[in-house]
């Protein structure tokens, strides 16, 4: 089976195309080495699929027939991602903590009600 449709049939893609892409971008990865989407697929293959920052590591147990439901996924293949990928993409929503340098455009409504609150903090104290 072709990998583009193999990932399409295990659900890590919507779409056969974002596939095909995501193997033309290089982020498919078949025993170490760029997959072009035509590759064919083997039972004991081991793919990492790079997608939004985490590299899903998977071993392919066996070829399915079409798309398969999400509860029959684990039937043919194996995830193998460690705990750390999944940790490092945590880690990285907390460093891209929302900070708007001072004098890039206009206040969002929460810069405003922030400074609101604290412009009516400061009047009450007086």
């Amino acid at each position: 089976m072709r990998i583009d449709k193999y990932l399409w049939c295990v659900r890590y893609f919507k779409t056969r195309n974002s596939a095909s892409t995501a193997c033309k971008k290089g982020h498919v990865r078949v025993n170490d080495v760029i997959a072009k989407p035509s590759r064919e697929l083997f039972p004991t293959d081991k793919l990492v699929v790079r997608i939004n920052q985490i590299n899903y590591q998977l071993t392919v147990l066996d070829i399915p027939p079409s798309r398969v439901g999400a509860k029959l996924v684990d039937i043919y293949r194996m995830d193998t991602t460690p705990k750390s990928e999944f940790e490092a993409q945590e880690l990285l929503k907390y460093s891209k903590d929302y900070y708007r340098q001072k004098g890039e455009g206009r206040p969002t409504k929460k810069d405003r009600r922030e400074i609101d609150g604290y412009l009516d903090n400061g009047e009450s104290a007086e």
